[in-house]
């Protein structure tokens, strides 16, 4: 495919120095050697969310257009989870906007994971996001925040922490209670339907 060329892969030490060399110098001929190792696994990702090929392509430049800035305001400490889940949310408001929407499931085995293994996953049940969308504005404000720092935007728990002001032990506290309060919100509307 012409459209994607992926070259050797850079390591972990590698690409934290991309990152940081990008976000003194703003260069980006380094920004674009960084994506060029993931464009095939965000191609592949918007493709199985958008099934279709010129709209994923389109993604694919759209999402490096959204890291060119937002490189520049947050900390990447693992530039792949970071990368998917940025692409994920991009192919989502695309959806959203097109009222098609994506499951993403919540289960204990994918909230808990420390990073994403590989870019798969089920897009099939349209209703269950929706339910989780209203689940989450239903939840009190410190559980919603910090489910959305830790699980959303990938954030540790000290950088939430730093981001809120909530003391470490608060931050672990309303993520348990937030993803437990999300879960049962989900099971009762899935019981509602």
């Amino acid at each position: 495919m012409k459209f994607i060329k992926n070259k050797e892969g850079h390591t972990n030490v590698e690409e934290a120095d991309m990152l940081s060399a990008y976000r003194r110098t703003g260069d980006l001929e380094i920004l674009g050697k960084l994506y060029n190792d993931y464009m095939t696994l965000v191609y592949g990702l918007c493709l199985k969310y958008l099934k279709d090929e010129e709209l994923s392509k389109d993604a694919v430049m759209q999402i490096f257009e959204e890291l060119i800035e937002k490189l520049k305001k947050f900390e990447v400490s693992n530039f792949k989870s970071w990368l998917y889940t940025l692409a994920r949310n991009h192919c989502l408001m695309i959806l959203r906007s097109n009222s098609k929407h994506v499951f993403v499931s919540l289960d204990n085995e994918n909230m808990e994971r420390p990073e994403v293994v590989h870019l798969s996953i089920d897009t099939n049940n349209e209703s269950q996001l929706l339910s989780m969308e209203k689940c989450i504005e239903t939840l009190p404000e410190e559980q919603r925040l910090t489910i959305d720092l830790f699980y959303l935007q990938q954030k540790c728990y000290k950088e939430v922490a730093d981001s809120t002001g909530f003391d470490m032990n608060k931050v672990k506290s309303y993520i348990q209670n937030g993803k437990r309060n999300l879960k049962n919100c989900m099971e009762r509307n899935g019981r509602n339907e």
